[in-house]
């Protein structure tokens, strides 16, 4: 396990969703990485001024071209107090890191960096990351414009830094219906899905959560003893927590 996880669910309003990043980097600098589809350098801005915001002492980029690949080693050549990959098109950022996925988690690890996840950076964090589509079997589970620019709902491999599924934009974009169908299926274990300006601090099998905005814990109906089961279910059931709230996350075995 690396250094800390913490998974934001989007949002621009609160800079102190970055806070558990930064606390367990020691207010270092943060190496961001953003999958570049044209507007990177304005991205990588953006994500500075948020950062400053917060009191981190500096920002470094680390773009990746649309299409390409991240390469893990850049990070022994900055030497970053904290890892943070930022938001963008999900199923892109799922292909940046699908070849080099145990490498990164690896490297998180052994120099203890601290990872946190913006938007489609958060999504990646899971196992099993839930990466667009807003049909089940062809039917709506949530609105179009949430997507990702795919059609039904796909579920591909991510980072296993989190055994849970994560969705984001909760409130905002209505993604929850997405991850209680991919729960209800059986696509994925258990998942958590984030407002935005809002953080889930992730420890030991527990969160907590800050920011502004609840996070929705979605697990199959019949999961009574806090740990997710394998095997498709008939439905699922939501509890939400608020800021300042622990959240029992429960750690499945893996699969």
């Amino acid at each position: 396990m690396s250094g800390g996880i913490s998974l934001v669910g989007g949002g621009w309003d609160a800079p102190e969703v970055y806070g558990p990043l930064l606390r367990a980097a020691g207010g270092g600098r943060i190496g961001c990485v953003i999958v570049d589809e044209g507007d990177g350098e304005e991205q990588f801005a953006r994500y500075t001024e948020a950062l400053r915001s917060a009191g981190a002492e500096a920002a470094v980029p680390l773009l990746v071209p649309l299409g390409g690949g991240f390469e893990p080693d850049a990070l022994l050549e900055i030497g970053p107090a904290g890892l943070l990959v930022c938001g963008g098109l999900t199923p892109a950022y799922q292909q940046a890191f699908a070849e080099c996925a145990e490498r990164l988690t690896g490297l998180l690890a052994e120099h203890r960096i601290p990872y946190a996840g913006f938007s489609a950076g958060a999504a990646l964090a899971a196992r099993r990351a839930v990466v667009g589509g807003w049909l089940t079997d062809g039917v709506p589970v949530c609105p179009p414009d949430t997507a990702e620019d795919l059609e039904e709902v796909e579920v591909r491999p991510g980072l296993g830094l989190v055994p849970f599924a994560v969705d984001v934009h909760a409130a905002q974009w209505g993604t929850l219906g997405r991850l209680v169908a991919a729960v209800s299926r059986g696509s994925v274990r258990y998942g958590v899905a984030i407002d935005e300006n809002t953080v889930l601090e992730v420890a030991d099998g527990q969160g907590r959560v800050g920011g502004r905005g609840r996070v929705h814990v979605v697990r199959p109906a019949d999961d009574e003893d806090g740990d997710a089961r394998t095997g498709a279910a008939a439905s699922a059931v939501v509890r939400s927590y608020a800021p300042g709230e622990s959240v029992p996350l429960g750690q499945p075995p893996l699969p």
